[in-house]
């Protein structure tokens, strides 16, 4: 799984949830847009990571914010059937409508609620990570 968030608590909680994982994963994080695409596009520093299953994605990020870095990832013949999960503080029907025009995969609204938080967390798990069958890296 790779995380795209800046917020250094919220990256703290999304990992302390994915802790009481059933399933075995690696969560790798970056805090900015460039670092984001470079890791993807496996540049610089990132030009051994591994093709992440899933991507979870801020929306405001600093260097390049997620409406950005969504849009590379959705047009990059090589990235695009990554799902893309928005998760974000954002309510802005805006930014909602603008991500599903991007393509992504699911838009989910964080809370500030810490249980609430665990169990958005777990439900993506079991979604994305348990329900779903996934195209291998091809």
């Amino acid at each position: 799984m790779f995380l795209v968030e800046d917020n250094r608590a919220d990256i703290r909680l999304i990992q302390e949830a994915l802790k009481h994982s059933t399933i075995p994963h690696e969560v790798i994080t970056v805090r900015n847009g460039m670092d984001a695409m470079a890791y993807l596009r496996q540049e610089g520093d990132y030009v051994d990571s591994p093709r992440p299953d899933l991507i979870l994605l801020d929306l405001n990020l600093p260097r390049k914010d997620g409406r950005e870095v969504l849009a590379e990832i959705k047009s990059d013949s090589d990235l695009k059937r990554i799902p893309v999960v928005v998760l974000t503080t954002s309510h802005n029907e805006d930014d909602i409508a603008q991500s599903y025009e991007l393509h992504v995969n699911c838009y989910i609204t964080k809370s500030r609620n810490l249980n609430e938080l665990f169990a958005i967390v777990k439900g993506i798990e079991d979604f994305w990570l348990k329900t779903v069958t996934l195209p291998s890296e091809s």
